[in-house]
């Protein structure tokens, strides 16, 4: 499990749901710290134009979104409460609308003049105008609507209040946490943990839920470079694709975009697809040969 690695930054709120799963599932992992936005050029080299962040890799094999992360996670600690597959519709539902729509007002409700200024704190005033501009490209370019600042306030507000109400135990769904309390984690984190936003202050349980989710911390990790990150995918093989694809694409070069956000294309032969995956195979010089991992729902194949 040492090659697991994870490429992220300090205030991606998916990163920090993929983050605390890690510590949960008691992994030790690999940290690369990307930009904000790209140019990445480590990641082009892995994973083409995929744009969002974060991306995973093991050896040779190359993880992007979370819910593809989050799987492989799942083969590697045996947590299976932390994918989708499986789970009753109830929580498939809940964490369609928390990881989209809820994820995006609590976006959208966080970034005002204070995260502008934490952004320039943290970094500069030219790297966060040039962060700016680049949210506002990839929001013209959603098929999502976009809510205004009031109207995402009150539906991040009514979210809070709904989980106040299906806290009967220590999680959303039990006495223990699954996929949902993950997804409904990293939104309320970057509103009210990163933005400062007081909007916990009338929801006590939730607001000891968030408690519980913080303590399973990041897990044990170290920072590597990116050359590093690149020699562990050139001195590797994807692993073996043990069960047949069902698409009739297989085998030959295709585009994988986001249908969301971020929907610039990737490219590569498809070797594998079914009902909830597709992998493309990939090649560059500096690393030879991957296996790019993507989750079936919420993508679109396409031929090149």
């Amino acid at each position: 499990m040492q090659d697991f690695i994870l490429y992220h930054y300090a205030m991606s709120p998916f990163s920090e749901k993929i983050r605390v799963m890690l510590g949960y599932a008691d992994l030790t992992w690999q940290s690369v710290t990307v930009r904000e936005m790209p140019p990445r050029p480590i990641l082009s080299i892995l994973a083409g134009g995929y744009r969002k962040v974060p991306v995973a890799q093991n050896g040779a094999d190359i993880f992007c979104d979370s819910r593809a992360i989050a799987d492989e996670i799942v083969r590697l600690s045996g947590k299976t409460e932390l994918s989708l597959a499986g789970q009753p519709r109830e929580i498939i539902d809940f964490v369609h609308t928390t990881d989209l729509d809820v994820f995006l007002a609590c976006v959208i409700a966080a970034s005002d003049g204070r995260m502008l200024k934490k952004l320039v704190r943290d970094t500069s005033l030219l790297h966060a105008l040039r962060f700016l501009k680049d949210r506002i490209s990839m929001g013209r370019k959603s098929r999502v609507k976009a809510l205004r600042g009031p109207q995402a306030k009150k539906k991040v507000i009514a979210h809070i209040s709904n989980m106040e109400s299906m806290l009967n135990e220590d999680f959303l769904f039990g006495s223990s946490p699954c996929v949902a309390d993950f997804s409904a984690y990293h939104g309320l984190w970057f509103v009210c943990d990163l933005a400062g936003k007081p909007w916990l202050r009338d929801y006590p349980k939730v607001t000891a839920w968030m408690e519980r989710m913080k303590a399973f911390g990041h897990g044990q990790f170290r920072e590597i470079t990116a050359d590093q990150a690149l020699d562990i995918a050139r001195t590797a093989t994807p692993r073996v694709i043990e069960t047949a694809s069902e698409d009739s694409l297989t085998g030959h070069k295709v585009e994988v975009a986001p249908d969301d956000y971020g929907r610039e294309p990737v490219t590569g032969k498809l070797v594998f697809a079914d009902g909830h995956a597709l992998v493309l195979e990939r090649s560059h010089a500096r690393v030879g040969q991957v296996h790019v991992h993507f989750p079936a729902r919420g993508f679109v194949l396409r031929p090149a």
